[in-house]
């Protein structure tokens, strides 16, 4: 009998060892590692949105730069001017008559006229406006002008002349026009009937040159630009014409026309318009 208990308690005991060796034999469970990051599953979208592309700028105009002011005329020193006489002043007047500025008679003194003569002058050309001569106004002055003749200096008329006249003047009945002169003959035939004194436009305004022939006449007539009085108008080229001027009698060489050729003498030119036809020439030369 003790035999067998004791053989039951030593089968029990065997049997709680291997059961203790075989738990101890398992491995223990991995540890986790570490958390892995979540993939996002297939098809869903990115936690965060992708960014847009940035819109091109567009570039706003530039600004155009402005220009700089161009810099006023300056004037030089003072050589002559109001209240001045002599010599120098005297060619001065001479001068500003051949380009038309200076419409009074040649005395020598530098007055009020003078002044806005040189005043006029040196605003067309760019020059400082002083109404004084400095040397830049001189040097312009005297590159537009030629040296002025002793009839200009003392307000003398020309001399009427008794040159050859223009071949162009032989033939026909022609208005013979010389600038050299300033005087107006009129050719029928090469014969000369009458010559009478003129004048001319300015430098800024000059009578044409060349062989025309007359294409209106006009007694009374008046001009459309200018309003002044024309009359006994021969016209020639565009609104040139010879005709009377009231201010060439009045005046004589002390002005110049705005294009036209004047004639001073009133009995000559009212027997001129009286003989002259359309259709007749005029020629305008230097002789």
């Amino acid at each position: 009998m003790k035999m067998v208990i004791r053989g039951l308690i030593a089968g029990a005991l065997a049997a709680l060892l291997a059961t203790t060796f075989a738990a101890c034999a398992v491995e223990p469970a991995a540890a986790p590692g570490p958390e892995a990051t979540a993939s996002p599953a297939a098809g869903s979208s990115s936690a965060s949105p992708s960014a847009s592309p940035s819109a091109t700028p567009t570039p706003s105009p530039s600004a155009k730069p402005k220009p700089e002011p161009k810099p006023s005329p300056t004037s030089g020193p003072r050589l002559f001017g109001k209240g001045d006489s002599g010599d120098d002043v005297r060619d001065l007047q001479a001068r500003l008559k051949q380009i038309g500025w200076f419409n009074a008679g040649v005395t020598g003194f530098y007055g009020n006229v003078t002044t806005e003569a040189v005043s006029g002058f040196q605003g067309k050309r760019g020059i400082a406006v002083t109404g004084f001569v400095d040397q830049t106004t001189l040097d312009r002055l005297h590159a537009m002008t030629r040296e002025p003749t002793e009839a200009e200096l003392t307000n003398a008329p020309p001399p009427v002349p008794s040159g050859k006249l223009d071949p162009r003047c032989l033939t026909g009945r022609v208005m013979c026009i010389d600038k050299s002169t300033s005087v107006l003959r009129w050719v029928v035939g090469g014969t000369v009937q009458m010559s009478v004194e003129v004048r001319f436009g300015s430098q800024e305004l000059p009578t044409r040159e060349g062989q025309f022939s007359v294409f209106a006449k006009s007694r009374d007539h008046v001009s459309s630009i200018y309003k002044t009085p024309m009359p006994f108008a021969m016209f020639f080229s565009g609104g040139q014409a010879v005709h009377y001027s009231p201010d060439f009698a009045a005046n004589g060489y002390n002005g110049a026309s705005h294009g036209c050729v004047n004639v001073r003498d009133y009995g000559a030119i009212t027997s001129l318009y009286d003989q002259v036809n359309i259709g007749d020439g005029v020629v305008i030369y230097w002789s």
